[in-house]
């Protein structure tokens, strides 16, 4: 089979033209240009579960991946273009694999976070929902220092789900 240089510089081409007309982008559902920065409070929380510092661990991981992530930069509520409230709602510490004997081998600790963003520029609200994810622990060995590791855990995956809710808006 025989192709000379234009057939074979069309078939280029339509590729690229192809391909180009298949790509992502994130462009029109991203931050709108004029939230520039956001302010994320303490987060609230409403468990009663008793453990201490989820409060601080999930205002710290989250305000860490707004920084990481540059998009939106963290100001005080003051002068910031929008608002981030995160209210913790929830923690269930559950069975998540169970032996043959009826023995509790691992369990699933689920975080659920109800949050609200709003452009304050623009005086309305962007969302208002809940996020939850969870961490696994196994129920041998310090089950105190395993149940916070799966607790830091769903908090990472939590404060990432909402990071992208905001840059993302979905």
């Amino acid at each position: 089979m025989k192709f000379n240089k234009f057939k074979i510089v069309a078939l280029l081409l339509l590729a690229a033209i192809s391909f180009s007309a298949c790509s992502y982008s994130f462009t029109g559902a991203s931050v709108p240009p004029h939230l520039q920065t956001i302010a994320i409070p303490i987060v609230q929380d409403r468990t009663g579960f008793g453990e201490a510092e989820l409060s601080d661990l999930f205002t710290t991981g989250l305000q860490t991946k707004f920084l990481q992530d540059n998009t939106l930069q963290i100001a005080d509520r003051d002068v910031a273009d929008a608002l981030l409230e995160c209210t913790i709602t929830s923690i269930n510490d559950q069975p998540a694999i169970i032996s043959g004997n009826e023995q509790i081998d691992a369990r699933k600790i689920t975080v659920t976070a109800k949050v609200v963003y709003r452009d304050l520029v623009m005086k309305k609200v962007m969302f208002d929902k809940s996020f939850s994810n969870f961490g696994e622990y196994t129920s041998s060995g310090d089950i105190i220092a395993e149940r916070r590791t799966a607790i830091e855990t769903a908090i990472d995956q939590i404060t990432e789900d909402i990071l992208i809710g905001v840059v993302s808006n979905w």
